[in-house]
């Protein structure tokens, strides 16, 4: 890129921002200052530790930004620990980006459905517009009409657009190429947000390695997923310093409980993380099984092509599968409220004997062979 356009887009991302937002100092606490002692008297904590807290480390406030860990996620996602915020889960950074970026009933949101339900419900507890360029289906899947995504969004003026790459509920994988077209469409006019909670189960590169070219772009990055951390809570948003920096002091105090981020930081250990790569080529492996099976048996209508830890699937009838499945202990993802998905199930990619229970309950004659 130029660097004429990087600078441009330098700037934009702070122009985004809700103006009344881009100076505020947020809540100061007594853990945001760096200050060292032996006597802490400064954060009104219980002299005395909890009589469960064998360490005695849980009477203090933790940090609102664990530095350790930080530290060790950016390496991990090939960022700068200041291009990092470590939040509760996704969620938390989705609903930081909308309340920090569109003013109520002035600023829309673009997505593009069906897809994970966490932005419509943040842009609606905003109160921003939602704008929506629905997916195509096709023979060979769902696509995300990007273009369509691209002029709404400069036509609305909107501030935020989401992708789910690879989507949720769809399984669609969006190239690199693609979201940097995009990004470069809509620099200076609104942020890009791809959402990577499943990045891991794909064979493709993370739109993080676009942020230092197009601030414009955010990635949102979890461990809830591959790493087994969903009761955890950690998630982070990767983007442009500038932008953490406003997200920052948005933020509650102490978004991260220390217990949280210690195991947070184990699970990035290299004996974890060479764990993790092994069951993510498991998951790959039962997901291609789960995908060649699943077409076979009666009442399935369409399964697709997924490049996450789960597979949407069609039926005749939706719901004697769901009862049937229920039945036998299996508990899916009822899509059926979903627009568009009044006959889907999605299911998640367990270990082989968990997917072996579903294909058992689809077809009871199989598990009796």
């Amino acid at each position: 890129m130029s660097a004429p356009f990087a600078a441009q887009t330098k700037a934009g991302v702070i122009d985004l921002v809700r103006e009344d937002l881009r100076a505020f100092a947020g809540y100061s606490s007594a853990r945001s200052h760096n200050v060292e002692g032996r006597v802490w008297l400064n954060a009104n904590e219980s002299p005395w530790s909890n009589p469960t807290d064998d360490a005695g480390a849980l009477r203090r406030y933790p940090q609102p930004q664990p530095e350790a860990l930080r530290a060790r996620l950016a390496e991990v996602y090939g960022v700068r620990p200041e291009q990092l915020m470590i939040g509760r889960g996704s969620d938390e950074a989705i609903d930081l980006l909308v309340r920090a970026l569109c003013r109520a009933e002035h600023d829309p949101v673009v997505i593009a459905p069906p897809v994970f339900g966490m932005y419509a419900v943040c842009a609606r507890l905003q109160g921003a517009p939602l704008v929506e360029a629905p997916m195509r289906e096709r023979p060979d899947g769902w696509m995300t009409d990007l273009a369509a995504m691209r002029d709404l969004a400069i036509a609305r003026r909107a501030k935020i657009v989401f992708l789910c790459s690879p989507g949720n509920p769809t399984g669609e994988l969006i190239t690199l190429a693609a979201i940097r077209a995009l990004a470069q469409a809509l620099a200076g006019r609104a942020l890009l947000v791809v959402d990577e909670a499943y990045i891991e189960y794909a064979d493709t590169p993370s739109a993080s390695s676009l942020i230092d070219d197009y601030p414009n772009v955010a990635v949102l990055r979890t461990l809830s997923k591959l790493h087994a951390l969903a009761g955890a809570r950690i998630g982070c948003l990767l983007a442009d310093p500038a932008l953490i920096d406003v997200l920052r002091r948005c933020q509650a105090p102490y978004p991260v409980p220390q217990p949280c981020a210690d195991l947070a930081f184990r699970a990035l250990e290299p004996a974890a993380l060479a764990e993790a790569a092994v069951r993510a080529a498991t998951i790959r492996a039962e997901r291609e099984r789960m995908l060649a099976r699943l077409p076979q048996l009666d009442g399935v209508r369409r399964v697709y092509a997924s490049a996450g830890n789960f597979l949407l699937a069609r039926f005749d009838d939706a719901e004697t599968v769901y009862r049937r499945l229920l039945a036998a202990g299996v508990v899916v993802r009822d899509m059926r409220a979903t627009a568009g998905l009044g006959d889907a199930l999605r299911i998640t990619i367990g270990m082989p004997d968990e997917n072996d229970a579903v294909f058992a309950a689809l077809r009871p004659e199989e598990a009796a062979a």
